[in-house]
């Protein structure tokens, strides 16, 4: 699948649409999550990423908080292993530079753990449980 991927950066009013509809897909209905953990009122306060396919199709999003953690990342199972889940997390990385955070950190599900460390995420602590699935906190010190 070679195709271009377009990113729109944006805050939740712009973003609301087509990355609720993302995470619907994935958290709630594919991994079980329970809809009011899934939209945890924090959304407002942060920075988004969205991906669009050459159809302008959303097929991807995550989220910057204001404190430097990143969250919310999703990918549509067709476009899984495209890169495109790598792309939202460059464009959120460098968004939390631009903000001039020292550091960026998430709570990983662990079958995810390999992807973010390839992106220079380090685990730290043991696993835990959320939203009945496996977590990782890993973290990222940024420098310019």
């Amino acid at each position: 699948m070679n195709q271009t991927i377009r990113i729109a950066v944006g805050d939740w009013a712009s973003s609301k649409h087509d990355a609720v509809a993302i995470r619907q897909e994935v958290f709630v209905e594919e991994q079980n999550v329970p809809v009011e953990l899934e939209l945890d009122g924090l959304d407002s306060e942060c920075v988004h990423a969205v991906a669009y396919n050459e159809q302008d199709q959303p097929i991807a999003t995550g989220r910057l908080l204001p404190d430097g953690h990143i969250g919310r990342l999703a990918v549509l199972a067709d476009y899984r292993g495209t890169g495109v889940g790598s792309k939202i997390l460059d464009t959120l990385v460098n968004e939390a530079r631009r903000r001039r955070h020292m550091e960026v950190v998430l709570s990983a599900q662990t079958h995810a753990r390999n992807f973010y460390a390839r992106h220079g995420f380090v685990a730290e602590g043991g696993t835990y449980m959320d939203a009945g699935i496996e977590h990782v906190t890993m973290r990222h010190s940024l420098t310019a």
